[in-house]
Parts: C-alpha cells; structure tokens; sequence
C-alpha cells in the first residue's frame, strides 16, 4: 500500500536569488493519518549495502549500490513501516535533491508505458537509492533516469536537484521513461500535484534531458496534439477538473505573489512551468508560499467574509497535511563547507517555522529527531498540538503565531550569521563540531519559541472556551 504523499514544490534559479544561492523547496504532505517526519544525517557506514524497498518489494542489484557512498541528511518517515521515504537532504558534494512530488498523466502514455505492477521503485526509494552517489544536479538526473529506466515505476512523480550551480527538475514518465530541464538561472519554478514540464526542446542537450526513445514514442503513437512544438505537459499530462480545483490554484497564487500583474485564474490548465519574479526571492518568499491558505482572496480558508463554498473551492498550500517542509539551499557567498543549509520545518505551515540547519554534520539534534509516538519533547508533536490549536480560532492564534514566527526567524538569522563568520578557515572534524553546536544551539532555541508559543495560545484561549459558565455572561 502507498503512503499518501502529494505536495507543492518551488523550484528558484541563483540568479533569481536574494543571496545568489540556488533553492529548490517542498512541502511533503499526507493523507488523513499524522505521519511523522524526523530529521537525520546518514553517514556512509549506515547507507544500505544491499536494497529491498519495503512498498514494491523491490530489490536493487548490488552493483547499483556504489562502494563509497557521501554522507548526506534527509528527512525520513519516523515509524519507517512503509520504507524510508528520506525525501529530500544534501550530501557531502554540496548537491541536493528533493523527491517526490506527486504527478498526473493520461491514459495514452499508460496504453505504450504503463506503470509496473510488480516490483519497481518510487518515492519511498529515489532519494536513499540516488542522493548518496551524485555529484552535481546534472549527475542527479542521470542517475534517477538510469533507476527508472531499469527498474521501473509504479507511480508518476516529479524530483529536483540543486547544486552551486543548477537547477534540474525531472519528471517519470508512464512506467520506464522520464524527461528533465534545467531551470534557467533567472527563473523560479511552482510546481502542484500535475505534470509540469511544458515547453521541451529535444536538440537542446545543455538544458534538456530525456529517455533516449521518448521522442520516437511521441512520434510513433501520434501523442503530440500541438500542431508545432512539443508540450509535455499536453503530451502526457492530465487537463482535468482535479487539476483546476486541487493543483493549478497552487500555481496561480504563488505566481500572482511574485508578480502582483499576473493574469490568469486559479483553474487555468496552462500556466507556464518557467516563470520570472519581479523581485528577488528569499527563503522567507518562499515560508510564507508553502503556508499560505490564499490570504487576500475569497477562496481563504480562514477569511470571515467569504462563503463556505468559496473558502473549499480551492486546495490551499498550506494544509493541515503538511507534515513536513524543506528549503534547501546551496549557498555561493561562504565557504564550500557551509555551503549547504536544510531549512526545516515540521507540522502545518501556517502554524510553524523554519530552522536553517547546516547539512555538513553528522548528526542532528535529537528533538528533530522524531519518534513514531506523541511525544512533546519533539518538535513535530508540539507543532501538530500548535497547530491543531491555532485552527480552531485562526483570527486569535494567527497574530501570536505570527509574531512568534518573526521573532524565532530573527533569532535562527542571528545564530547562522554568527556562525558563518566564527568558522571561516575550519575545516574537517573541527568546522562539522561548531556547525553541529550550531544546529543544537538553533534547534533548542526552536522549541523554546515553540512552547513558550503553546503557553500564550493556551492563555489566551482560556476565555474562548465553550464549556463555561460566567456570571456577567
């Protein structure tokens, strides 16, 4: 049985960057049951020497699993019942990668391809099985287009991959096939629950990537409804009333936020894959995107003045499925060794806020360290309390949430600024100890902020319960 997983990712270019860093973020949700999520670094003595996916029963030949694999983080299922699921880290060549989000496709590219029964690989797998032997983006999208090419998927899913330099992102196709670009260096990505990949030029080498037989399929089974060019978004994608409810909005809203002339409606099918910023965007752009329930809109879920059929029109971004939320960050303006940073969060978005962990480490501190049960020790449990309180009366909890989350990130900016600067010249063991201290020193200031937050959410819910009785009433 598959983990429920479907997501909203952003993708940004280091040229569209506030700092010149490349970014690529996603918000890995769930279904109706919690799924907790922990933060880890896996060392290369802990990665598989041989593979059995756990969902597939898939098995990975020996020689598909290098002998020198890179320490990298991820941020795994906690129970681990349905696999690993490390869903998104940075190894130790300072190359990153998120996987997966959740896709469509059509019937036609399944009718020539369709997706393997038996065995096969999908997002339980793709991140343990590619993140440890890369070296760059471009080696990332090789990499994962050899597993699916040999071993088959069994569902439609879209991953990127971020080094100082790129940004790919890459696309599964029926059961065996898949198609990537880079994104250009000035552009920005939003990419929902749909096939994404629009525009696709099959002469271009330096900037698209592809099956080798991917175009004669096209050609040969007359895939192609576009009287010129080649859409692939039309070609294998899905047009669908889900799509205009569940995943263009997503689109839609953070393109209108980037660009407050966007034209367009949330439902619209053909909003561009690339797209262009009027500002430079920073990776609080980007918490506040991957939280955003579309504020200043009718379709609010939370707004007072809007119908109850406008406010479940629309799938929001932010949603209490959000069980886990990445930033990752490939920086140009620091020394190689602090070059990467996990910008973490756990829990519904709107409710949270993100830590900017430093990924050249080997460990990570234990209250991300998440357990499979309520345990308040843990970050992911008091965020899910949090949020599950700060819903219930969103116009009380909003402005005490907001306010914790400006003061939180202010503090986490100062702790990495601090640190950028007291480990210049460290290398080896030495700069992993201090980024290590670091991370611990961010991590405990985190849920000091956090709980002292579900103390004045507490307090000033006293009032607003139901089961009261007060005599001036």
């Amino acid at each position: 049985m598959q983990k429920p997983a479907e997501c909203t990712t952003i993708l940004v270019g280091k040229d569209a960057t506030i700092d010149g860093s490349t970014m690529i973020a996603r918000s890995e949700d769930g279904g109706s049951t919690i799924i907790p999520e922990a933060f880890i670094a896996v060392n290369p003595k802990e990665q598989p020497k041989h593979y059995k996916a756990v969902i597939s029963g898939q098995e990975i030949d020996d020689e598909d699993l290098l002998p020198n694999p890179l320490r990298y983080t991820s941020a795994p299922d906690a129970s681990g019942k349905n696999g690993i699921w490390a869903a998104a880290g940075i190894n130790d060549a300072t190359v990153a990668m998120t996987a997966t989000e959740t896709i469509t496709t059509n019937s036609r590219i399944q009718g020539i391809d369709p997706l393997v029964e038996e065995g096969g690989l999908g997002e339980e797998d793709f991140v343990t099985l590619t993140l440890p032997y890369i070296h760059s983006a471009r080696e990332g999208v090789k990499r994962l287009g050899y597993l699916v090419g040999k071993y088959g998927t069994y569902e439609m899913n879209g991953s990127a991959f971020a080094d100082h330099d790129e940004v790919w992102y890459i696309e599964t196709i029926g059961g065996h096939h898949w198609a990537a670009r880079r994104i250009p260096d000035d552009a920005y990505v939003a990419a929902p629950n749909r096939l994404n990949i629009d525009f696709f030029d099959f002469n271009d080498e330096e900037n698209f990537m592809c099956s080798s037989d991917l175009l004669d399929i096209i050609n040969e089974y007359h895939l192609n409804p576009d009287y010129q060019g080649y859409n692939l978004r039309h070609i294998f994608g899905s047009s669908t009333i889900k799509d205009a409810h569940y995943n263009n909005p997503r689109a839609w809203y953070i393109h209108r936020y980037f660009d407050p002339e966007w034209e367009g409606e949330p439902g619209d099918q053909d909003q561009p894959f690339i797209t262009y910023a009027k500002k430079k965007i920073s990776p609080e752009d980007i918490k506040f995107l991957e939280s955003s329930h579309y504020q200043d809109t009718k379709y609010d879920a939370y707004s007072t003045t809007n119908t109850e059929a406008e406010k479940k029109l629309f799938r929001p971004i932010g949603i209490n499925r959000n069980f886990e939320t990445h930033i990752l960050q490939i920086r140009n303006d620091v020394e190689e060794g602090i070059a990467g940073v996990q910008w973490l969060a756990f829990g519904p978005n709107t409710f949270n806020c993100f830590v900017p962990f430093y990924t050249n480490v080997t460990t990570t501190p234990a209250s991300f360290q998440t357990g499979p049960d309520f345990d308040l020790t843990k970050i992911f449990w008091l965020n899910k309390l949090n949020a599950q309180l700060g819903d219930t009366n969103y116009k009380v909890y909003s402005a005490l949430e907001q306010a914790f989350e400006e003061k939180t990130m202010a503090k986490l900016r100062q702790i990495e600024n601090e640190t950028d600067r007291a480990v210049k010249g460290l290398t080896g063991r030495d700069l992993q100890e201090k980024l290590e201290e670091a991370n611990q020193k961010m991590a405990d200031l985190t849920y000091k902020q956090t709980a002292a937050l579900t103390g004045e959410m507490v307090k000033d819910g006293h009032s607003l319960m139901k089961l009261k009785y007060d005599l001036l009433d």
